[in-house]
C-alpha cells in the first residue's frame, strides 16, 4: 500500500488504492465515451510506490463528520495504464469497526480510452468495495461540488453529495461516527504496467464537518501525500480558527482552502 511523503499524525489514516474494482470493469467502460489524452505533465511508474499507487493531497488535522470540495479537471488526464482520480472520502483500510475495512469517497477519475466521470466507492466492514458510477462525460474545466457527509441525527449513517443533491442512499458505517479525519487528495495507478499518467486536479472550498448534517468549517492541512514527482501547490490556505459554520452544501461562499494536486 503506498503512503505519501512523512510522518502521519495518530488520527491519520492509510490512503487507500481507489478505483481497484474498476479494472477490467467493461460494463462501466461502456457507460464512459471515448476521449483523446494529452501527453504532456507525464509522470512514469519506475518514480511511484512499489506497487504502482502514487498520491499528492493532504488529509485533515482533525477528526471529522464529512468533507468537501468543489473539484474540477484542469486538463485532459493522459492514463496509459490503471486510472487517475481526484477525491475527497473518510476512513480507509482497517479503519472500520473491529479493524475491518471501511470507507466512504467521492470524486472525479479517468481511465484509458475514458472521458472524466464522476463516482462514488463504499466499503462496509466485511463486504467488497461497491463502486456507484454518479456521471459520465465530466468536460475539461467544469466544477463540480463533491460531499461525503454523516447525516443530522444519525450517527454513522453517510451520504454521497453531487452539487447540492444526495447521489446515494444513506450508507450505515458502524462506529465510524467522528473517529476518521477527512482526505482530499488526487491518485495515480500505473495499472501493474510501466506506464505514464497525468492529471491535474484542483480542490477548492475544501472543508471539514464537524457535525452530522454539514457544520462546515475551513479544511486544515495536517498530514501531507506526495509521492514521486507530483506537485502540491496551495492555492488558498485556512487558519486553524477561523471559519463559519454553513448548513448548505450548495453555498456559494468561499472556503478559504484550496489547492492543486499535478503531476507536473
Amino acid at each position: 500500500m503506498a503512503r505519501g511523503s512523512g510522518a502521519a499524525d495518530h488520527n491519520s489514516v492509510r490512503v487507500r488504492h481507489l478505483l481497484s474494482v474498476l479494472v477490467g470493469a467493461v460494463a462501466v467502460a461502456a457507460l464512459v465515451g471515448a476521449s483523446t489524452t494529452a501527453t504532456a505533465g507525464r509522470a512514469c511508474g519506475n518514480a511511484l510506490g512499489t506497487d504502482g499507487y502514487a498520491y499528492a493531497g493532504h488529509q485533515a488535522t482533525h477528526r471529522g463528520h464529512g468533507v468537501r470540495a468543489t473539484l474540477t479537471v484542469v486538463r485532459q488526464p493522459s492514463v496509459e495504464s490503471g486510472h487517475v482520480a481526484g477525491w475527497v472520502g473518510v476512513g480507509g483500510p482497517g479503519q472500520g469497526a473491529d479493524g475491518k475495512d471501511a470507507w466512504i469517497q467521492a470524486g472525479v477519475a479517468s481511465m484509458p480510452g475514458m472521458d472524466p466521470f464522476i463516482y462514488a466507492e463504499i466499503t462496509r466492514e466485511g463486504r467488497d468495495p461497491e463502486f456507484v458510477l454518479l456521471e459520465q462525460g465530466v468536460p475539461v474545466g467544469r466544477s463540480h461540488h463533491l460531499a461525503v457527509l454523516e447525516m443530522s441525527g444519525r450517527p454513522g449513517w453517510w451520504r454521497v453529495w453531487v452539487d447540492g443533491q444526495p447521489a446515494t442512499d444513506p450508507v450505515r458505517l458502524r462506529e465510524s461516527s467522528g473517529r476518521w479525519a477527512p482526505i482530499a487528495t488526487a491518485e495515480s495507478w500505473n495499472g501493474g504496467a510501466s506506464s505514464c499518467n497525468a492529471f491535474s486536479f484542483r480542490f477548492e472550498r475544501v472543508s471539514v464537518s464537524y457535525g452530522g448534517g454539514g457544520s462546515w468549517r475551513p479544511f486544515v492541512a495536517g498530514h501531507r501525500f506526495l509521492d514521486g514527482p507530483y506537485k502540491l501547490r496551495d492555492l488558498a490556505s485556512a487558519p486553524a480558527e477561523t471559519g463559519a459554520y454553513r448548513r448548505s452544501l450548495a453555498s456559494d461562499t468561499v472556503m478559504p482552502y484550496a489547492f492543486v494536486a499535478a503531476s507536473s
